[in-house]
């Protein structure tokens, strides 16, 4: 199943499925409701800036975390974020697991695509047709490791290509040589390129964003710059994005903004050099909300704002005076099944996934080739 299908041919393509095969049966969906879509949403008039909702799946006994994610469109920092103390490789039967399906958008135009490197994640906003509402697309991303991070600033699309050859940087190639793993000049395309099936370059032209072969590294810190998307994003990006679209890319691991006169904060872990240079100061978090409340006559409770900040589950929460707990807004929100009628079929990388112990063996153990 594709997620460009509308979800009631899915989610009958879906019913259909359980029932024939046996494997999944309709009690999986007792006392669950039809799951939002997480990966587009209408988009809001300017002083509203939270889209989606956050839901809540329970794990069956052959899910992992990755798994899950996946389906709703979630990279894996997000969701081992949102369910701290959770096994990611075997969350267990009946375990509640969290789906971060919610966004404060980030600040600043909506137009073009928006990554935020802090949380991992894409926000595009197509110029919509004549008369038809308009929209935002989001989706997780993977993003350069420590040493070559992606570069923020303005830049916008330079070129596209499907199938694309990868030509190896000679810094990457340098890199390996030391580690006496030789890597040719051009890695034609096929299953063992890492850029997958899409790439889209930007004006800062070293760096693309592009599928890939390595799923489980979207939502991780792998790559040498360039940006990642699970191939089914990419693919339905993809056409959708004309040449010349701005591209911003932004470091905000703390983002603030309205939704029915309340103010909300999503916070992150911030990339490890940031919490380097940082100390543990909250003061970015302050700066952040600070400048989102400025005008507005409304009170913010720093306290809770601090302890969001401090958890930094990268869930939107409010942050007034009186605003309710996380444990009362989770227990509001929708229960789902735990893989939706959408879900594209997870069986790539099954073994690696299986046999890795962490996050970053997970993105190494799926090729032979480095991550682009």
């Amino acid at each position: 199943m594709h997620k460009g299908r509308s979800w009631s041919a899915a989610a009958a393509a879906f019913l259909t499925l359980t029932y024939l095969s046996g494997c999944a049966s309709l009690s999986d969906w007792r006392g669950a409701r039809a799951p939002a879509p997480s990966d587009r949403f209408p988009l809001p008039p300017q002083g509203t800036d939270v889209v989606g909702q956050v839901q809540v799946t329970t794990a069956r006994h052959e899910d992992t975390l990755l798994d899950i994610a996946r389906g709703y469109d979630l990279g894996y920092e997000e969701i081992v974020a949102a369910n701290p103390g959770v096994d990611p490789w075997l969350p267990g039967e009946g375990t509640r697991v969290v789906l971060p399906t919610q966004f404060v958008l980030p600040g600043g135009a909506r137009e073009g695509l928006v990554l935020n490197l802090a949380s991992m994640r894409l926000f595009y906003f197509p110029e919509s047709a004549p008369g038809e509402p308009a929209e935002v697309i989001t989706h997780p991303i993977g993003i350069g490791r420590e040493g070559w991070l992606t570069p923020q600033g303005s830049m916008h699309i330079i070129q596209k290509k499907e199938q694309p050859a990868w030509t190896v940087p000679e810094s990457v190639r340098a890199e390996h040589a030391e580690q006496g793993k030789p890597l040719p000049k051009i890695v034609p395309p096929g299953p063992d390129n890492p850029l997958g099936e899409f790439a889209m370059r930007l004006s800062n032209p070293t760096y693309l964003i592009h599928g890939t072969n390595q799923p489980y590294g979207v939502g991780l810190r792998v790559s040498h710059g360039c940006v990642r998307l699970y191939p089914e994003d990419i693919a339905r990006l993809f056409p959708m994005v004309p040449m010349g679209t701005p591209v911003r890319i932004i470091n905000e691991p703390y983002v603030a903004g309205w939704r029915d006169g309340q103010l909300y904060l999503e916070a992150h872990q911030p990339l490890a050099e940031d919490a380097e240079r940082w100390n543990g100061s909250l003061k970015p978090m302050e700066q952040a909300v600070a400048s989102r409340a400025a005008g507005q006559s409304v009170e913010v409770s720093w306290d809770r704002a601090r302890a969001v900040a401090r958890e930094a589950r990268g869930l939107p929460l409010p942050i007034g005076p009186g605003s309710p707990e996380l444990d009362e807004l989770l227990a509001k929100a929708p229960q789902v099944p735990s893989v939706p009628p959408w879900a594209v079929p997870v069986d790539e990388g099954e073994e690696a996934v299986q046999g890795a112990s962490s996050p970053d063996e997970l993105a190494d153990n799926q090729s032979s080739l480095p991550p682009s």
